[in-house]
C-alpha cells in the first residue's frame, strides 16, 4: 500500500496567499451592503434591493471563503479528519450558489408583481448609492481577480463580485432612465434583468460543487484510458477498484488495486503507476494496492 502525497494543496495555499485581499474585499462590501439595504428601503427601489441582496451573497460568500481557508489550514492538524477540512471550501461554494439562487428568485417574483403598478422611486439617492456600490465592487473585483483563478470557492466569490458590478451598472442606468423619462417600470425591469443574469452562473457553480461532493470523476477524466495504461505496465495482469475523484479545487485523488504476476517486483510497478498517474493524468495523490495474482479475497467486496 502506498500513499503519494506530494501535492502542494494548491487551492488552500492560494487561499492563504490571498487572505488579506479577501478580508479587505469582505469589509468593503459588508459596509456597502448595509448602505444599499437602507437606501433600497428608503427609495423603494427594487433594482437597488436586488443589487443589495446580491451584495449580501458576495459578503457571505467571501466570509465563507475566509472561514474555509482558516479552518482547512487548521483542520489538517486534527488526527480524525484525515483529509483536513478541505471539503469545507466546496460546501461554502454550494451554500453560496443556493443563497444566490434564492435572492434571484425572490427578486423575479417581486419584480413581476410590481410591473403592473410600479411604485414611485426616489431617483437621486438611488443613483448616489448605486454609483458608490459600483466603486466598491470595482475595488473588490480588482482585489479578487488573481485569487479567482486558483480555487472554486474564490472563483465563486469573484464571479459574484463581477456579476454585482454589472448589477450596479444596471441600477445606475435605471436611475438615469427614470429621472429622464419617468418610466417607473424600468426599476422592476432592471431587477428582473439582474436576477436572470445571476441564475445561470449560480447553477453552473452549484453543479460543479455538487459534482465534487458526490465524488464523481473530474470532468475530462478518461477512466478507461487510465485503466488501459495501468494494465499495460510490466507484470500487471488485472486492474480493479479504480476510483478517481476531486477532494477540493485542483486536488485530484485516486485509489486502485493492481494485480501482478507472482514474483513481479512490486516496487517497480508502484513507482511506474505513480509516475503514470501524476505525469499523464495530473493525479498527484494516489493510493495503490499491489496484489499478487495468487492472492484471493479482494473481489468479495460488493461495492
Amino acid at each position: 500500500m502506498s500513499h503519494d502525497h506530494h501535492h502542494d494543496h494548491g487551492s488552500i495555499r492560494a487561499g492563504e496567499r490571498h487572505k488579506g485581499r479577501l478580508a479587505w474585499a469582505f469589509a468593503l462590501l459588508a459596509v456597502f451592503m448595509v448602505a444599499e439595504v437602507v437606501a433600497a428601503l428608503a427609495t423603494r427601489s427594487l433594482a437597488l434591493l436586488s443589487d443589495a441582496g446580491h451584495m449580501l451573497t458576495d459578503v457571505l460568500g467571501l466570509g465563507m471563503a475566509l472561514a474555509a481557508i482558516h479552518l482547512a489550514t487548521r483542520g489538517s492538524e486534527r488526527r480524525h479528519r484525515t483529509f483536513g477540512l478541505y471539503r469545507l471550501e466546496i460546501l461554502a461554494a454550494l451554500a453560496n450558489a443556493v443563497l444566490l439562487c434564492a435572492v434571484a428568485l425572490y427578486v423575479l417574483v417581486e419584480a413581476i408583481t410590481r410591473l403592473d403598478d410600479p411604485p414611485q422611486v426616489l431617483v437621486g439617492p438611488m443613483l448616489v448609492v448605486a454609483t458608490l456600490g459600483l466603486l466598491a465592487n470595482v475595488v473588490a473585483f480588482v482585489l479578487l481577480r488573481d485569487a479567482g483563478k486558483e480555487s472554486i470557492n474564490l472563483e465563486g466569490a469573484y464571479l459574484e463580485v463581477l456579476a454585482d458590478t454589472v448589477g450596479s451598472v444596471g441600477v445606475i442606468v435605471a436611475a438615469i432612465l427614470i429621472h429622464l423619462s419617468d418610466w417607473t417600470w424600468v426599476d422592476p425591469a432592471v431587477g428582473i434583468a439582474i436576477a436572470l443574469w445571476i441564475l445561470p452562473r449560480t447553477v453552473r457553480l452549484a453543479s460543479r460543487a455538487a459534482r465534487i461532493l458526490v465524488q464523481a470523476a473530474p470532468p475530462g477524466t478518461d477512466l478507461d484510458a487510465i485503466e488501459r495504461a495501468l494494465s499495460g505496465l510490466d507484470g500487471v495482469v488485472d486492474v480493479h477498484d479504480l476510483h478517481v475523484w476531486t477532494l477540493t479545487s485542483d486536488m485530484e485523488v485516486a485509489s486502485v488495486h493492481l494485480m501482478v504476476r507472482a514474483g513481479t517486483d512490486g516496487h517497480a510497478v508502484l513507482d511506474q503507476a505513480r509516475a503514470l498517474l501524476r505525469d499523464d493524468h495530473r493525479i498527484d495523490h494516489a493510493t495503490l494496492q499491489i496484489e499478487p495474482d495468487d492472492h484471493h479475497g479482494c473481489d468479495e467486496i460488493a461495492w
